[in-house]
């Protein structure tokens, strides 16, 4: 059985779309909390308010932390999916976090980051640009064979 990590920018469908094209794959698939909301209140939500924002945010990176860091630890694969809009440093801390243990990394981006995330490009194993190519490279990596043509 492989885990692996999903990693990166919550405004679109690509988990789902790996879940779904790897369903008959044995594979494990984790990742962080994608209900925007939950993740950011998810602190306060459990270890009381925070009257300023600042430690708000704090309490919720923290606790979200403590995911993150076990996800990618047991990932056997960590994608890490870098979308058009918003600055994502999250999604690159969590490269250089998979990197720096090792982790088989493959990151997933469009052309036009690519300048920008060449140094996290140069950590991954593999650098694609759609969830269909990840489910390939998990076929590949569980079976050893290529897509059909």
């Amino acid at each position: 059985m492989l885990t692996v990590y999903l990693s990166g920018e919550i405004h679109t469908d690509w988990r789902d779309q790996i879940v779904s094209g790897a369903s008959d794959l044995n594979v494990i698939f984790t990742g962080p909390v994608t209900d925007h909301e939950a993740s950011d209140d998810c602190g306060v939500a459990i270890m009381g308010a925070e009257a300023d924002k600042f430690w708000h945010d704090n309490k919720g990176a923290r606790l979200n932390a403590i995911r993150t860091r076990k996800g990618i630890e047991d990932a056997g694969i960590v994608v890490v999916r870098f979308g058009e809009k918003y600055k994502q440093w999250n999604a690159a801390f969590d490269a250089g976090y998979a990197a720096a243990l090792g982790k088989s990394l493959v990151v997933m981006h469009g052309a036009e980051h690519q300048h920008a995330l060449k140094e996290v490009d140069a950590a991954a194993l593999a650098v694609v640009e759609s969830p269909n190519q990840v489910v390939e490279i998990l076929n590949y990596v569980l079976n050893g064979t290529l897509p059909s043509a």
